[in-house]
């Protein structure tokens, strides 16, 4: 969701006249879009919680989250894209070239989003054993996108990720959502795949796109659905908000 000037300020809890003071010094990630300066939800979030500046418990609130419909990983991940050979010496660099290949809107701050994930890593390594890692910040990655996307990169060079089996990490996940619901989703599914063992073997080889596909797909067919959007329930004409 986009928020202007106003709402920014609300949720942060400081004046307009302290908002624009921010956009102007280029602290805060923000986007002007016709004339008038734009912020997003989550990104609000995850920079004011780095700097540790109080919030509104409002800022938590996603209005239109359960009214976006929820794609399948195996649709998330065409999205997304898979891409082969990211190069890169150190995690930093890895981190650095995996960003500049996400499929993201051209107003998305990259340099912004390179460093929150790494202030994510400073916390605790995001690897998550047998060279797989899903590299994410503190909160969800939520971007100005229609649907989730996964991008599946396989590193040129094996790195070391401080994973807790030791072991360097090849194959890294990023997830980009444009709500929390729609992270949590995707993360929760993705993890319940990464245990098939079919599929595991296609990232260790690192199989062809349509392999990889094909595999995730049939790992995919015993999950559930994805739920429907929410819709509001249809109240009586008088009683409705705003109702004539």
């Amino acid at each position: 969701m986009q928020l202007g000037v106003k709402e920014a300020a609300s949720l942060l809890e400081v004046s307009e006249k302290t908002i624009y003071r921010w956009i102007k010094q280029g602290t805060i990630p923000a986007y002007k879009l016709n004339e008038q300066y734009r912020f997003n939800r989550a990104e609000l979030l995850e920079w004011a919680t780095s700097r540790r500046i109080h919030i509104s418990p409002e800022i938590f609130s996603e209005v239109d989250a359960s009214r976006l419909p929820l794609p399948s990983v195996s649709e998330a991940l065409q999205a997304g894209g898979i891409f082969y050979r990211i190069g890169g010496q150190d995690k930093n660099t890895v981190l650095r070239a995996v960003v500049d290949t996400l499929r993201v809107p051209e107003e998305v701050d990259r340099e912004f989003l390179y460093q929150v994930l790494l202030a994510r890593e400073a916390l605790g390594s995001t690897g998550i054993g047998d060279g797989i890692a899903i590299p994410h910040v503190r909160n969800p990655i939520v971007l100005h996108l229609p649907r989730p996307t996964i991008t599946l990169c396989f590193l040129e060079n094996p790195i070391e990720f401080g994973a807790l089996d030791g072991n360097p990490v090849t194959t890294l996940f990023t997830l980009i959502s444009p709500s929390v619901r729609a992270h949590l989703h995707m993360l929760s599914r993705l993890g319940f795949i990464l245990r098939n063992k079919d599929f595991r073997a296609h990232l260790s080889e690192q199989s062809s796109r349509e392999e990889l596909l094909r595999a995730l797909k049939a790992a995919e067919e015993v999950l559930p659905p994805p739920p429907p959007p929410v819709t509001e329930p249809q109240l009586p004409r008088g009683d409705r908000v705003g109702g004539e």
